[in-house]
């Protein structure tokens, strides 16, 4: 049985039942998703009487009925979850009942407030809303921006709060009557819905040339402008389209030449591109899908979700050149359904914009980057208030986990775990790759949206901007602000230019390992867990690069309790961008050139090394300034690749040789004896007194072994992945009994490796551990900042209970 509201109660009225009155204060995603109708209705049905309104960014109730009636009120108001409202924090207080009680419930003015962090994300068209726009018979046939409260954009055209048509990108669209009493009525499923329309009073979709060149839509049999469009990509053309978040380049994902061109135009060398399908049935026509997946395709946010692709799909070998997994997705707006409506094939569907920039939103920007090679645009007429990309995940361990969190999941915010202090503000400034930033406030966080590598100049400008808009929309001033700690970072420089007074450093790994405690909501005081944090590289508390760590960790303290070797990396940041000198730089750590040679000349690979600069190599090699050593696990993963030939000189994008190595794996190879896998020791660093280390010797010497025996790439990348698993969990295994743990929490963008990440859950399964995967919250450095802030917010409050131990004088 629930307890009674907080609530006023009025004796006055001895003939009638008392009435009680309570304001309740709601927060969490309540804005831009229908929850005002919501509450209306129950109320209705509840008998309760009184009003809601938006407040900020929160949604305040004022209710008045019978006590048992407010009860239940208030007890299934918590339960609302249509359109997405989320329910985070619910405080109700007493509410003096009036004389002149209201004779319904209504939904009130919006009153400004200081912004709360429950802004809710874009989300894909619902099934609803498809049937509308298909429908010949409705009034919304082939409208290309259908919505209602279950869907539609928010983030993207939300100017400031509170919610409110009037502050958004839909305010030039004043509603026709049409619409208006859809808007005005409380059983309709548009009932207030901020960002409806129809032909005669929204948005417009047109296709033109870009050089404003005439064209007769007619001549081309089009029903209108999204057939049009549909059409030319018929015909191998490359079109321009206004999307949700920013605008997109489409081609024909079967037609080679267009494919090719496409690559041309955005500089992209090999980089996957991601497709768009129709539905799930076309999904499942030219991939794998399993439920999980159908889900994650199907669900509101339409995430791109990785699968494996059908061997028989007629793809042009340029859409996902050499990988066995394709990046598919399902129409986010009526637009995009319109556009696939009579396809009968995919299409390519990439940011329009040149490789690694951020996405343009306005036309403007995007033709002044793309130059005239492209001819057509699908342009509309409502503003993009925010770049929004595209989410970007994948099935690991049977459950969908977010690799590039965007559109769809960006912004809603992540409730603190418990004994979190509520009181202190934080802005966490995340890493240059892959970055986002964090705002704190409240209990709740807010991940931004996807940013990008602040290494490009016009994604730093973009983050630049993205954030004083988070800081000026939330009225944002932080307490502290939380960053990296490797100085070289754009992100830790603004820190320290910024915010110099009240900036945090936080290690690297130890961030990785606090994103994924809090996103599984581990206590603030639930003790320590052990963390394994396997990535490229970051900067490590002892001012060394790591990239393959063991820590004994919660969210105030990491120790690092086991390791990755420590290999140089030739040329620093070079050994990144050219996967055979970290195979060189292995080979030399384990046996140096003369025993190489003397066991390995007739090998391929000796001879390609032999034609290397090896004395300016090795000249480098003796200098630490030029070579920094590093245990990195994603440097592990580029030397092996290269050592059988995968983007041996050099990679077109981040992670390419690891993820050309993990593709090789097939479910035969993973099947093999496990007395092939190939073997790591665990000796000690430091002739046996320091930190215990994952040695890749003896991997390193059955490798080169299975060279000479001309052993299949296939069943070598298979047994080296299950051999590297396999010393994972042995390593986990004897820290987590040597610390008496029990729970492991895995980051690090190594963990997006499939074949890898399952290998390890089930032998720590096997092993009696707990093993804790982000979902919600990438892996990767894109949830950097969600563990910074919650590290610096658990340090101060560490330092606040120390300052208040401290005896006055």
């Amino acid at each position: 049985m629930s307890a009674a509201p907080a609530t006023a109660v009025l004796t006055d009225r001895p003939h009638a039942a008392p009435m009680c009155g309570a304001r309740l204060q709601v927060r969490g995603i309540v804005q831009g998703v229908g929850f005002r109708p919501q509450v209306l209705h129950l109320a209705r049905a509840l008998g309760v009487v009184g009003s809601v309104h938006n407040e900020g960014t929160m949604a305040i109730v004022e209710a008045f009925g019978p006590g048992p009636a407010l009860a239940e009120f208030e007890q299934r108001l918590r339960t609302l979850d249509h359109g997405g409202a989320r329910i985070d924090a619910l405080l109700a207080q007493p509410l003096a009942v009036p004389a002149a009680l209201p004779s319904t419930f209504s939904i009130a003015d919006s009153a400004l407030a200081q912004p709360g962090l429950g802004v809710a994300p874009d989300w894909a068209i619902c099934p609803a809303c498809c049937a509308e726009t298909l429908d010949p018979f409705a009034r919304r046939y082939r409208y290309a921006f259908t919505a209602c409260t279950a869907c539609g954009p928010r983030l993207s055209v939300f100017e400031r709060a509170p919610y409110d048509r009037a502050r958004t990108t839909m305010a030039p669209f004043p509603l026709c009557a049409a619409c208006a009493r859809e808007y005005g009525d409380t059983d309709d499923r548009r009932f207030h819905a901020q960002a409806m329309a129809c032909h005669a009073c929204g948005p417009r979709a047109t296709l033109r040339r870009i050089d404003g060149k005439p064209f007769s839509l007619e001549a081309m049999t089009a029903l209108d402008d999204a057939d049009g469009a549909t059409s030319l990509l018929g015909r191998g053309e490359l079109v321009l389209i206004k999307g949700l978040g920013g605008y997109q380049i489409a081609c024909d994902a079967t037609h080679a030449d267009a494919v090719a061109r496409l690559r041309a135009l955005k500089r992209r060398e090999g980089k996957p591109f991601a497709l768009l399908v129709r539905d799930v049935e076309m999904a499942r026509q030219w991939c794998l899908c399993d439920d999980v997946a159908e889900a994650a395709l199907a669900s509101p946010a339409a995430p791109i979700v990785l699968l494996p692709r059908r061997a028989d799909a007629p793809l042009a070998d340029g859409v996902a050149p050499g990988l066995p997994t394709l990046g598919v997705m399902l129409p986010s707006t009526a637009l995009h359904l319109l556009l696939m409506r009579r396809r009968k094939a995919p299409i390519v569907l990439t940011s329009g914009n040149l490789s690694e920039e951020p996405q343009a939103i306005r036309l403007d920007e995007a033709s002044a980057r793309l130059g005239p090679s492209i001819a057509w645009v699908l342009d509309h007429d409502r503003a993009i208030q925010r770049r929004v990309d595209d989410s970007v995940g994948r099935v690991v361990g049977g459950a969908f986990r977010v690799m590039r969190r965007a559109r769809g999941y960006a912004p809603a915010p992540l409730p603190l775990p418990e004994g979190f202090d509520h009181r202190t503000k934080v802005l966490a400034l995340g890493g240059d790759l892959k970055n986002t930033f964090a705002l704190v406030r409240d209990g709740q966080a807010v991940l931004s949206q996807h940013i990008g590598d602040l290494h490009d100049a016009a994604c730093l400008a973009d983050q630049r901007r993205a954030l004083a808009d988070y800081l000026a929309f939330y009225a944002f001033e932080p307490d502290l602000v939380a960053c990296d700690l490797h100085p070289g970072y754009a992100s830790t420089q603004l820190a320290h230019e910024r915010w110099a007074d009240r900036q945090v450093g936080v290690g690297h790994h130890h961030a990785h390992i606090a994103a994924c405690l809090g996103e599984h909501g581990w206590p603030l005081h639930g003790g320590k867990v052990l963390g394994i944090a396997l990535d490229g590289i970051g900067m490590g508390e002892d001012g060394s690069f790591w990239g393959g760590e063991f820590l004994l960790a919660d969210y105030r303290q990491a120790q690092r309790v086991g390791t990755f070797k420590p290999v140089a990396l030739p040329g620093g940041d070079l050994a990144a961008r050219e996967p055979w000198r970290n195979t060189y730089a292995q080979l030399m750590a384990e046996m140096g050139w003369p025993r190489f040679t003397s066991n390995y000349d007739e090998l391929e690979l000796h001879r390609f090394l032999s034609a290397k600069p090896r004395e300016m190599l090795d000249a480098m090699l003796a200098k630490p300034a030029l070579a920094p050593r590093a245990s990195s696990v994603g440097r592990l993963f580029d030397a092996v690749a290269a050592a059988i030939g995968i983007c041996r000189d050099n990679v077109a994008y981040e992670g390419e040789a690891a993820m050309g190595l993990e593709s090789l794996v097939t479910a035969q190879d993973l099947d093999e004896s496990a007395d092939l896998d190939y073997p790591f020791a665990i000796p000690r660093l430091d002739k046996g007194k320091g930190l215990p280390y994952v040695e890749p010797l003896g991997m390193w010497q059955a490798l080169l072994g299975d060279l000479i025996l001309a052993t299949p790439a296939a069943r070598i990348a298979a047994r080296f992945h299950r051999g590297l698993a396999a010393v994972i969990v042995r390593m986990a295994q004897q820290e987590a009994e040597r610390h008496e743990l029990t729970t492991v929490a895995l980051g690090g963008g190594v963990f997006q490796n499939k074949v890898l990440t399952e290998l390890v859950l089930r032998g720590l399964e096997a092993a009696g551990l707990k093993a804790l995967l982000p979902r919600q919250v990438p892996v990767n450095d894109g949830g950097l900042a969600w563990g910074q802030a919650l590290i610096a917010l658990a340090r101060a409050s560490q330092d606040e209970q120390r300052q208040e131990k401290i005896p006055c004088v």
